[in-house]
């Protein structure tokens, strides 16, 4: 609800019901009729769910509506990981839950963890640039993790716009978010990537402790004032966009 709020809806945990419909990643994914999408988008609005904290109790206004915490759940996950980590004793580790990536302590010998950031287009593992950090999250939501493609080859990824039913379309092929905790990169990278490059830099920018990468779909590659001096492109295909 938090995230909700402060994206002003870009990052919407009452997306449930479009998820469902359109089922990316699974079997059943299909491309919805205009009608169903139609249907569905009056059940996503955040400001319709109310959280009673006295009772723990959450209240549904519409019948249909459905909590999706996928954009935010890996991330609880990965900050519950190393908050077990540090009580066991460890003091330097690497939590890869897959997109999400939490650098523990410091790499043995006081050097800083190097982690590549995803190239979109490229096979698992390629990458186009790198970033060393130490207790840091990084986050990464893109275009190539899950998708449905017809038989035409056209592909719809899995991050929806709560206000058309489709995919967002707005340049951005992956977005990675260096954070404190992975429960904030996991949401602000869903979000970020929801507001487009121009948007989601300033929204970035207005935020203490947080910073982003961007990738586009031309190729080029915009990351926020925190760590210009950090982030070392390394690939020849991208170039830096600011």
């Amino acid at each position: 609800m938090y995230y909700s709020k402060l994206t002003s809806g870009a990052f919407d945990l009452t997306v449930g019901p479009l998820v469902k419909l359109w089922d990316i990643g699974f079997p059943d994914a299909r491309i919805p009729a205009q009608s169903e999408i139609d249907a569905t988008l009056p059940l996503i609005d955040f400001n319709l769910v109310t959280l009673d904290k006295n009772s723990h109790s959450i209240y549904l206004e519409k019948k249909g509506m459905l909590l999706d915490l996928g954009g935010i759940g890996k991330g609880y996950a990965a900050d519950e990981v190393a908050n077990i980590l540090r009580e066991s004793g460890v003091e330097h580790a690497i939590i890869d839950l897959g997109g999400n990536v939490y650098a523990l302590g410091d790499k043995p010998g006081n050097k800083l963890w190097t982690i590549g950031i995803q190239d979109p287009f490229g096979l698992r593992g390629n990458g186009i640039g790198t970033i060393n950090v130490a207790n840091k999250s990084l986050v990464t939501s893109g275009i190539y993790e899950r998708y449905l493609e017809t038989e035409d080859g056209k592909k719809y990824h899995h991050i929806l716009n709560p206000s058309t039913g489709y995919p967002y379309d707005n340049q951005i092929a992956g977005v990675s978010i260096i954070s404190d905790y992975s429960i904030d990169g996991d949401a602000l990278s869903t979000s970020t990537f929801a507001l487009g490059i121009e948007d989601g830099l300033a929204f970035i920018e207005k935020l203490d402790g947080i910073d982003a990468i961007f990738v586009t779909t031309d190729y080029n590659v915009y990351v926020t004032s925190g760590i210009k001096d950090k982030f070392r492109l390394t690939s020849p295909d991208f170039t830096l966009g600011n």
